[in-house]
């Protein structure tokens, strides 16, 4: 019988938006293998579990600590936040896994940013649309213009990851510089700060106020396509239904609206109408 590893997603970290698969795989685990800040997500819970921790930058250790653990015969997780295999961990294990074969590995999927971040902004990747890192530490920063080019030629829904750091404090106004080229500056975006976790903040703007915003490494950004809009202070992209192209979704004859902004500083206009972007109420 192989020894076994779970690669648990655990989305936010909060147990209410982990899946029931990733909270049975955690309640079955001998050893919760993981990112100390991810270990201190999953709370009170899973304390009386085996946990071992490791800093940022020793991804490879903590995978081969699980190899170690299940070589035990104990049953082992390691836990990545949202899911495992979108920016994840689970790429590294498979790629270590052929130096222990008697090691059996299951991905277990958890709720991505793009999944949870859209939630609490509306409906911003209801079409097609792509995910960007903007962290160079594993990608050339070169390789990273050039993704973010193509997608806004494509006119794709850009989910932004990682857009800051301590180190990378203006990568996200680079990453606007690059889509403004091909996007103009009106197109409607939005981003969420610590979603599913104490504090979790949304904000709508521009792309042209995009550029001046201030976030974090904990802030998921959304850079909406042709067809979005910000409607009642949520960011809506268009799925193409014909009710979209015809009715007033709204039920005020397309009356134009206001909508209120977070934030504050240069680029935080309160009424949009003036970017091209009919706000509270749209008719389409």
């Amino acid at each position: 019988m192989k020894n076994k590893i779970y690669i648990i997603g655990i989305g936010p970290g909060q147990e209410d938006m982990m899946t029931g698969e990733a909270i049975k795989a955690l309640e079955q685990a001998d050893v919760i293998v993981g990112y100390t800040v991810y270990l201190n997500l999953l709370g009170s819970r899973f304390q009386d579990k085996e946990l071992i921790s490791t800093s940022m930058g020793r991804e490879e250790e903590r995978c081969r600590i699980c190899f170690t653990e299940a070589e035990k015969g104990k049953r082992a997780a390691l836990i990545c936040s949202g899911d495992a295999g979108i920016y994840g961990m689970a790429s590294l294990m498979y790629k270590i896994a052929g130096q222990y074969p008697n090691t059996e590995l299951t991905v277990i999927p958890g709720v991505t940013a793009a999944s949870s971040g859209a939630a609490v902004l509306g409906a911003p990747v209801s079409h097609d649309f792509c995910t960007v890192s903007l962290s160079d530490l594993l990608t050339p920063w070169e390789v990273i213009e050039k993704r973010l080019d193509s997608a806004a030629k494509g006119d794709f829904v850009i989910v932004i990851y990682n857009p800051s750091s301590h180190k990378r404090k203006d990568y996200l106004k680079r990453a606007c510089d690059i889509l403004l080229q091909t996007i103009d500056g009106s197109r409607a975006c939005g981003y969420v700060e610590n979603i599913g976790r104490r504090g979790t903040k949304a904000y709508v703007c521009t792309l042209e106020e995009l550029r001046y915003r201030e976030v974090t490494m904990f802030t998921t950004v959304f850079i909406g396509n042709s067809d979005s809009e910000i409607i009642d202070g949520k960011l809506i992209t268009k799925r193409g239904y014909k009710i979209e192209r015809s009715a007033d979704i709204c039920g005020n004859n397309g009356r134009e609206g206001t909508v209120g902004i977070s934030g504050s500083g240069r680029g935080s206009p309160q009424n949009l109408r003036g970017n091209g972007i009919r706000g509270d109420c749209i008719k389409t």
